[in-house]
């Protein structure tokens, strides 16, 4: 009797882990269940200290830089002037260097709706030293700007480097402490990998402009100093035709230039630069993408043009995710998953990066290259040839958090949490890579998140994180 009792108790333990075994492999990863304090999700008011305009008559203001050719020796350096075009040139010098040069730009203006824009300029400055400070000066006479900016090392596949990440920002108090704590971080970010949806103007009554103004100074802060690399996403479109506005991403094409012409891209919606050890590749998810488009005929081309002995990490930035849990804009980004996770899959893609959803999310390697709509694979399955896909659409904008999530959550989720952050992907030498979340609600950058990176191009066997240095 006794041994029937040990025995039936025996079979009830296996069947308890059988089933917790059932368990673990339906269920995904970590679902944070962090609780965050109450945000207003408001917009900064018009005079708050974020948004000031630097005293003097047409004095520059919403200054911003972006790389400007696709090595890393050039440097687009944008502004505007409210009142008058003023100059178009720009002047920059070495920091230990007694001689300055100049630069010539142009100037555009646009209309939208009601509003008017300001003077925007646009200059590039070309050949660079690499790996060097640079000063430069804005504006006229007394009330001239000074700024600077640090060119990246020359590409090489051991550079190391350090990328900070932001998606969906807008101009809310949460936007600002995004911000700060990304400035804050002791990993500094050298360059912002930006995965669009910027000001949220286009939230307003008529997509009121204004608040384009006061986003770019509200960035200037840090776009002024190191270059951000330009995402669009759909609140840059600002296609209203029942008020006249058949043209999309006017004011953003106006007021952002990215340097597409470099990498043969016929759209600045889409395009490529290197800098340091990676190969940085930007799509535009609101322009046509389908079979024989501009857009796809360039990805087509661009990617067996990197070299990874030279840019060894490949990393991919859009605004609508591929792979997320959410229930907030749940498959918006099945059509170009299924379009283009093959290319990313062949070329052995280390990470994509999407915002859109105003959450944050890690997946597994995964791919699902094998569903079609008659053969039922519509599971995604380990792949250690698939990038590891990372939305980071939770910057701080004024339409909130996306709190619900599918349920149970799938096995390709690794992490996931909706909270306002940043991300850091810090690059050490070409097989490794440290990508970090950093949480804002604790009123300093806490990282909730991370992983270790290792480069699938080099086919390493993965060692332990320990024996590579942070």
């Amino acid at each position: 009797m006794g041994m029937k009792r040990v025995y039936t108790g025996f079979l009830c333990l296996l069947t308890v882990l059988i089933l917790s075994s059932r368990v673990r492999l339906c269920d995904g990863g970590i679902s944070s269940n962090y609780v965050r304090k109450y945000n207003s999700n408001v917009d900064m008011p018009l005079n708050s200290d974020v948004f000031r305009v630097p005293p003097g008559y047409n004095a520059p203001q919403q200054v911003y830089i972006t790389q400007g050719d696709h090595e890393g020796k050039g440097v687009i350096v944008s502004w505007t002037t409210p009142d008058e075009p003023g100059s178009n040139s720009v002047l920059y010098w070495a920091e230990n260097s007694n001689v300055k040069s100049s630069a010539e730009g142009f100037v555009v203006s646009y209309r939208y709706y009601n509003y008017t824009s300001g003077y925007i300029h646009h200059c590039t400055i070309k050949d660079l030293e690499f790996d060097t400070k640079y000063y430069y000066e804005v504006g006229l006479e007394n009330t001239t700007r000074k700024f600077w900016f640090v060119t990246p090392p020359k590409p090489g596949p051991d550079v190391p480097y350090t990328f900070g990440l932001i998606g969906d920002l807008g101009q809310t108090y949460d936007s600002n402490n995004t911000l700060t704590h990304y400035e804050l971080n002791p990993l500094k970010g050298q360059a912002m990998l930006f995965v669009g949806d910027l000001s949220y103007a286009d939230n307003y009554p008529f997509h009121n402009n204004i608040r384009w103004d006061t986003w770019g100074r509200f960035i200037e802060r840090s776009a002024a100093y190191q270059p951000w690399i330009w995402t669009a996403g759909n609140h840059e479109l600002d296609f209203v035709p029942e008020i006249g506005e058949s043209k999309p991403f006017v004011p953003y094409k106006h007021r952002f230039s990215t340097p597409y012409r470099v990498s043969d891209s016929t759209s600045p919606l889409w395009y490529s630069i290197k800098r340091a050890s990676a190969y940085i590749i930007v799509m535009s998810s609101y322009s046509a993408f389908g079979t024989y488009t501009p857009q796809w005929k360039w990805l087509k081309n661009e990617l067996p043009k990197v070299n990874r002995s030279e840019t060894p990490w490949l990393i991919i930035l859009m605004h609508c995710p591929m792979y997320s849990s959410y229930v907030h804009h749940y498959m918006e980004g099945e059509t170009m998953r299924v379009m283009y996770e093959p290319w990313f899959v062949n070329y052995k893609v280390d990470v994509v990066f999407a915002g859109h959803v105003h959450a944050y999310e890690r997946s597994e390697r995964v791919s699902n290259v094998a569903y079609n709509i008659i053969n039922r694979k519509c599971s995604p399955v380990r792949d250690e040839s698939a990038p590891v896909y990372i939305t980071i659409g939770d910057g701080g904008n004024q339409e909130g958090l996306a709190t619900e999530m599918t349920q149970p959550q799938p096995r390709y989720s690794a992490y996931r949490e909706a909270s306002f952050g940043h991300g850091i992907l810090d690059i050490k030498n070409r097989t490794h890579a440290y990508f970090g979340w950093h949480r804002n609600d604790d009123g300093y950058a806490v990282e909730a998140d991370s992983l270790w990176l290792f480069n699938r191009y080099w086919k390493l066997d993965e060692p332990s994180a320990s024996h590579v240095m942070r």
